[in-house]
């Protein structure tokens, strides 16, 4: 049911920010990379490359809860000094939250599978 890859005389692939913008196949640019808000697709439908095989963890999450809380602790100590609002103002910040997340999940998690298919990585293997 998968197709093959595409012609590598006439296929350039997707650069590093299209890919994780747009949630572009590594191989084939086709955007098919997540099934969901988040969660990856199995494979490609369209070349058939297995996503499942590449393992990016928890670096993604961990890198951008650090990011995501110093923009929401900066804008919400910067309305807070500038207007004074109503403490049910602030609220504002739970959907901008949950926004910036979702959103950088998807970009951080599809630039990392880019570089894992452009860089072949794979896991640590020991040779005896």
């Amino acid at each position: 049911m998968t197709g093959a890859a595409p012609d590598a005389a006439t296929f350039t692939p997707p650069g590093r920010g299209a890919a994780a913008l747009k949630g572009l196949c590594p191989r084939c640019g086709a955007a098919d990379l997540f099934d969901g808000s988040i969660g990856f697709a199995p494979n490609c439908r369209s070349c058939g490359l297995d996503f499942a095989a590449f393992n990016l963890g928890d670096g993604p999450a961990a890198f951008l809860i650090l990011i995501v809380g110093a923009i929401l602790t900066i804008g919400a100590i910067t309305l807070e000094l500038a207007e004074s609002p109503p403490y049910w103002v602030h609220l504002i910040w739970v959907p901008i939250g949950i926004a910036l997340t979702i959103g950088g999940l998807r970009i951080g998690k599809a630039f990392l599978i880019f570089q894992e298919y452009s860089h072949r990585a794979r896991e640590g293997r020991t040779v005896r």
